[in-house]
Formats: C-alpha cells, sequence, structure tokens
C-alpha cells in the first residue's frame, strides 16, 4: 500500500508531462506548421497553454529528444526535421550486445532491409525506367574504379543505393535506409573486413543496376539476394568465430 500510495504522485507528473507535450504537438498541428517554422516563444507557450514555465522547459526537453522540437540557442525554437538517429543509436546498441546471439538483432535488421530493397526495386521497374539512369551509372563507373585499385569505400556504396532509388521521389526512402546504413557502419569495426572481393561487390550492383533498366523483376530479385548474401556472410563469419 506505501508503495502505490508514494507512485501516485510520480505517476501524475509523468502524466502531466506527456499533457503539455501532446498540447505542444496540437498547437503545431492547430496551426499546420511544418519542419522549420518558428514555434511561440517559451513565455509565449506558458500564456497560451495556462501552464508552468517549469512544464513547458520539460516538454519541449522531451520533444527536442524525439526530434519534434528543435531549440536553437539565440536564435529560437522551431518545428523540428525528422531523424532517425536516435533509433539509429538504439538498433546499434542491441546489434552490438546481441552479436554473437544465433540470431542477433543486426540479423534482423540485415533481413528488414533485404525485404524493403528487394520491394522498392519491383517499384523502380513498375517506374519510368529512363528515371536516374544516368546518375546511376555514374556512381557505377565510380565504383568500378575504386574496385579496379583495391577497394569499394563505404560512401560510394551508400551512394549507389541513395542515388538508385532516388526516382520514386519518397524521402522516407533514403531517410530509412541511411538508418540502416548507419547502423551498420557503426558496427564496421566487430564485422571486420568484407569476405567479397572489390570486383565482386561492383558486379553485384551493377547486376541490380542492370535488371532494374531491363524491367525485368526475376532477375532484379535473384541480383538482390546475391548483394545481402554478402553481407549475411560477414555476420556468419564473426559469429562462428565464438561457437
Amino acid at each position: 500500500m506505501t508503495t502505490a500510495r508514494s507512485d501516485r504522485p510520480a505517476n501524475r507528473r509523468r502524466s502531466r508531462a506527456h499533457e503539455v507535450q501532446d498540447e505542444v504537438k496540437e498547437l503545431i498541428l492547430r496551426r499546420r506548421l511544418v519542419a522549420g517554422d518558428p514555434l511561440p516563444t517559451e513565455s509565449e507557450l506558458v500564456e497560451e497553454l495556462g501552464v508552468g514555465r517549469n512544464a513547458i522547459r520539460e516538454a519541449l526537453k522531451a520533444l527536442q529528444a524525439v526530434g519534434i522540437v528543435d531549440i536553437r540557442h539565440g536564435f529560437g525554437m522551431f518545428v523540428g526535421r525528422m531523424s532517425l538517429n536516435g533509433l539509429v543509436d538504439e538498433l546499434a546498441f542491441h546489434s552490438r550486445i546481441t552479436m554473437f546471439d544465433e540470431r542477433s538483432h543486426l540479423g534482423y535488421l540485415i533481413e528488414i532491409r533485404e525485404a524493403l530493397e528487394s520491394g522498392l526495386v519491383q517499384l523502380l521497374i513498375d517506374g519510368p525506367s529512363s528515371q536516374g539512369t544516368a546518375a546511376v551509372d555514374e556512381v557505377m563507373a565510380r565504383m568500378e574504379a575504386e574496385a579496379a585499385v583495391g577497394m569499394v569505400s563505404p560512401e560510394t556504396d551508400k551512394l549507389f543505393h541513395d542515388v538508385l532509388y532516388h526516382p520514386l521521389n519518397n524521402p522516407l526512402v533514403g531517410q530509412l535506409l541511411g538508418a540502416f546504413w548507419d547502423v551498420y557502419h557503426q558496427l564496421r569495426d566487430e564485422l571486420g573486413e568484407p569476405d567479397e572481393a572489390p570486383a565482386d561487390v561492383a558486379r553485384k550492383h551493377r547486376d541490380i543496376r542492370n535488371a532494374v533498366v531491363a524491367g525485368d523483376k526475376t532477375a532484379a530479385a535473384t541480383a538482390m539476394r546475391a548483394h545481402f548474401a554478402g553481407v549475411r556472410s560477414r555476420l556468419a563469419r564473426l559469429q562462428s568465430t565464438v561457437q
């Protein structure tokens, strides 16, 4: 009984803090503000929402942590731009602590990314086939030049996927794939060097490009599976060292 009574004030504080956060979000929606738009000042929020300054500050701090509010000291407060940084850090951490498990978080993440990209290439094939071809070819030339002298850089690999899906005109695609990539990049030291030769890395990317340009969905699915086989083997090699 004592514990229940002692929990009530804390629960009420948490509930009120969430209410203020919801009120700030509702204000953004009601005014039809978008990312980058200025927010009312702290004093204006106190007056408009009818709550104390500490409650406003606590709510703004929580909203800043999830990217809804952007506080720029000396400039003001703004509606935040979408960011997956918090998700990246959490996924990277849990992937790291389960790295040697038979089914690690990283393994699950690789499955999700493969499923996502396998679907995206199908959408590309269904769309205008000529869009973005020149940009992809430019990245492919860069990748093959790197492979010829020793290693395909992570930046070029990432750029290939960014450019490939650009014709979809879906900004969330880049952000989601970028989040997956950032997790993988954070774990690069644990994963070690790729198992594949640089020429094979470039060839698998060209196979994806060729299948999309040809409009061949079967070949695109096969090329995507081959691409991610190299990623999975890298994780499997690491896990085998502790078995």
